[in-house]
């Protein structure tokens, strides 16, 4: 057996780094959320287009994922790492020093182009640095407890971090974090390969999923402000349907397609994108009514709301060790279904904590703590079901395909929440923002029926996408 490379051997501090910018990405997509009301106040927003400062975010980040796995998988993985955290870092630098609404907003998009290109290129080296089986599984459960914590601890960093120095800290932070991540990538996560001869970008088809997909982000996350039968969000749903279907045609017909439809074949990635939609629509939507929660009921500062997300991100993070240690000594369906099934009843907790009465901190904190370990077992249940059976030149798209189903997700789950929330506009209330909660709860019951889908990878299929990598020493 050949001698793995040096580079192979640092796998270790390689998966840490990794870890490392998964967690930029995911603080960096609550982080904002405590320090809202003081960006509107400082640049002077509306009411209205405050939620810019989020939206801007999502569209770009779920617009651009499968053209940033795809690039991942032909330019290099290790390149578009680099890139995507130097865009990171020079967006985050916008953003703090932004004057008005529209620097700001653009700072923001440029943020999500970064995490579009960063998060598949981050999970597929994961994925094709680690074999499929007991060493990927433990490196997504590392990965994982990573990323999965960053959703909770970007509320907390971000109620710090605007307490202490005010809100541009919440990006200016992102700089130094970045800007090193990128510079220690090139010691520890080996060199791109050579370019495999005969692949093509298939332009067509990213052009017209990038559209297509940006468009529908687009009208999920403004058709609740602007309503549903206004010309732009009507215009842009017609627009969207007609890319994704000149996309699948395109697809069908492409010797190098960006997103081989045949990947759709693979069970266990399907599964994997439709459990993402779920958990994007309701795990993912929580913090969001929790914040609102926090500061409007019961009157907390950026830090109190903050340090209320404390316990949700170290339990997140056991929940994605303990269902790494899981991970191949039993069936994945038993995992998503445990996870899941721990979710239902801590979702269904917070909500029943949020009394008229506005109830207290200790009457969510049950269930916000079952919340925690319930999302880190889905998490990284999910991913390691969708990198299995996926060759390592496709782990980069596979990865983008399952995040921009759980974004599309999330983009539906807060629109439909957000109505329940705040019916006619009219403001939240304990009982709307309870029942949206309740909610959330029977929706996570969808991703269990959806997890009986899935079956155990066969032999064969394991060797069929099996490539030589190094063991961590």
């Amino acid at each position: 057996m050949p001698t793995a490379p040096p580079q192979a051997r640092r796998l270790g501090p390689a998966l840490l780094l990794l870890g490392f910018a998964q967690l930029i990405i995911t603080v960096d997509f609550n982080i904002v959320y405590v320090a809202l009301p003081d960006i509107g106040d400082s640049l002077g927003f509306s009411a209205q287009t405050l939620q810019w400062v989020i939206s801007a975010y999502a569209v770009a980040f779920g617009g651009l994922l499968v053209l940033g796995g795809r690039a991942a998988d032909l330019l290099g993985r290790r390149r578009m790492f680099v890139l995507a955290l130097t865009v990171y870092a020079v967006a985050s630098l916008l953003g703090g020093l932004a004057p008005n609404t529209g620097v700001m907003i653009a700072a923001r998009a440029l943020q999500g182009l970064g995490g579009a290109l960063l998060f598949p290129a981050t999970l597929s080296l994961v994925n094709t640095m680690f074999a499929e089986g007991k060493e990927r599984n433990r490196a997504l459960a590392v990965w994982s407890a990573c990323g999965a914590s960053g959703l909770c601890l970007g509320s907390l960093l971000g109620g710090l971090l605007t307490d202490a120095f005010g809100w541009t800290s919440v990006f200016y932070v992102n700089v130094p974090l970045a800007g090193l991540a990128a510079l220690v990538a090139f010691a520890l996560i080996p060199r791109d390969p050579a370019r495999e001869r005969g692949r093509t970008f298939d332009l067509p088809g990213a052009i017209t999923a990038t559209l297509g997909v940006t468009l529908l982000v687009f009208v999920l996350v403004q058709g609740p402000e602007s309503g549903w039968t206004s010309p732009e969000v009507l215009i842009s749903l017609v627009l969207s349907i007609v890319l994704l279907v000149a996309f699948a045609v395109i697809e069908g017909r492409s010797r190098d397609p960006l997103m081989p439809l045949r990947l759709f074949t693979n069970r266990s990635l399907s599964t994997a994108m439709s459990i993402a939609l779920v958990f994007g629509a309701t795990y993912s939507t929580v913090p969001y009514f929790l914040t609102v929660f926090f500061q409007s009921v019961h009157g907390y500062d950026a830090l109190q709301t903050g340090l209320a997300f404390l316990v949700p991100a170290v339990l997140i993070a056991v929940g994605t060790q303990i269902s790494g240690r899981m991970a191949g000594k039993v069936d994945m369906r038993v995992i998503l279904i445990l996870g899941m099934a721990i979710g239902i009843v801590g979702t269904a907790a917070i909500a029943y904590g949020m009394s008229d009465s506005g109830g207290s901190y200790l009457a969510v904190l049950p269930g916000f703590a079952l919340y925690g370990i319930g999302q880190g077992i889905t998490w990284t249940g999910m991913w390691i079901a969708a990198a299995s059976g996926v060759a390592g030149g496709e782990q980069g798209v596979a990865s983008a395909m399952t995040s921009t189903a759980m974004q599309v997700g999330t983009a539906v789950g807060l629109a439909v929440l957000v109505a329940i929330a705040n019916p006619g506009a009219i403001g939240f209330t304990t009982d709307t923002l309870q029942s949206a909660v309740y909610v959330a709860a029977i929706g996570i019951v969808l991703g269990i029926l959806v997890s009986f889908a899935l079956r155990k990878p066969r032999a064969a299929d394991r060797a069929a996408v099996a490539e030589p990598v190094a063991v961590v020493d």
